[in-house]
């Protein structure tokens, strides 16, 4: 298999002050020593790909150019020199990627506390370092997951943070419980699969969003309409009309405009929880008063980890969660980025390679 990698390759490409994706040539990525060189099968499509895109304030780590795209999944080619004989994993076996995986030491502010995904030693792949947006990727031996069956492509490439990011709010930062009344605002690429998630917990759940067809699916997934905040009506009253108020436990937020925001600190309970995980809006108010007086707790979270993303994969094998994702050519990723901006892709889309 090694002898049929190429030694360059097409990639979308971010360059320092361009604000467009740059579709150029660059080498095959080297075989990390103790990771994997892999050929994509496919790479998720993320509002966040525009606003690395567009960032003009770079973390520490970012390079002036790198290929974008930080959900994947490929199949092994290679193997590095310092992974061990015994690895469960060999040339052949397909894998999903986890963009920033950690870096494992003891010594590590973040990953000794369990925080990988915030550690500022390893790589980020597609954050600021090369990624996914390719026919090939390099990654640590710590970030690949393999995929069980009945999982697509598609659908193991998207649950790396579409899926993921939703399920580590939920249970590990919000841990949400089955007793409890849950408000969720959006339902975009992250908030339908996050609902899923917080149905499967058993939790009542009373969802809002801009769009009709949005809060459709959640009905067809089983949500009852009298939990449904219609388009247009304003959630504070809706939870005032019926008799919610000072019932909502945990808020999540995965829309963060400033109205959402400002709902959300109304309509939870004393002693409530509000989990932002949504950033349309960079900056938001809180009331201090209002939230000393109830007493509430700002949770606020990223990504998620190795041990969520093997759960979630489980899930979407045994159908629990179910992605909404449409393959699409890697030449599409402009068009794609587009349409996400401007609202008209429902749920994610992966673009697929070698397809």
């Amino acid at each position: 298999m090694t002898s049929d990698i190429p030694s360059t390759m097409h990639a979308w490409r971010k360059h320092m002050g361009n604000p467009d994706p740059i579709w150029e040539v660059v080498p095959v990525p080297t075989t990390p020593p103790t990771g994997f060189l892999v050929k994509m099968l496919a790479s998720g499509v993320c509002r966040s790909d525009h606003s690395i895109l567009t960032d003009e304030k770079p973390r520490p780590w970012f390079q002036k150019q790198f290929t974008l795209g930080h959900e994947g999944c490929g199949t092994i080619v290679k193997i590095g020199d310092q992974v061990s004989s015994d690895s469960e994993f060999k040339v052949g076996d397909v894998v999903v990627l986890d963009a920033v995986p950690g870096c494992g030491s003891n010594d590590c502010p973040e990953c000794s506390r369990d925080l990988p995904q915030l550690c500022l030693r390893c790589q980020h792949a597609g954050i600021g370092q090369d990624g996914f947006h390719a026919p090939y990727a390099a990654i640590d031996q710590r970030g690949v997951v393999r995929i069980p069956e009945g999982v697509t492509y598609a659908e193991a490439a998207v649950a790396t943070d579409a899926v993921k990011t939703g399920y580590h709010a939920i249970t590990r930062r919000g841990e949400v419980k089955a007793n409890e009344t849950v408000f969720l605002f959006g339902l975009g690429g992250l908030g339908f699969n996050a609902l899923q998630t917080i149905h499967h917990i058993g939790a009542r759940v009373i969802v809002s969003d801009v769009k009709e067809d949005l809060l459709e699916e959640a009905a067809k997934l089983g949500i009852p309409r009298k939990d449904i905040v219609p388009v247009g009506k304003s959630p504070t009253e809706f939870i005032t009309e019926n008799g919610l108020d000072g019932k909502i436990d945990t808020v999540l937020d995965f829309v963060g405009m400033h109205q959402t925001f400002r709902d959300a600190q109304v309509i939870v309970r004393r002693g409530g929880k509000i989990v932002c995980v949504g950033t349309l809006n960079h900056e938001n108010t809180l009331d201090m008063k209002n939230g000393i007086r109830k007493r509430l707790s700002f949770i606020f979270s990223y990504g998620g980890r190795k041990d969520d993303l093997e759960e979630v994969l489980e899930l979407i094998a045994k159908k629990v969660i179910q992605p909404q994702v449409v393959g699409k050519a890697p030449s599409e990723f402009p068009n794609t980025l587009k349409g996400l901006l401007a609202g008209q892709i429902k749920g994610r889309i992966a673009l697929m390679f070698d397809q």
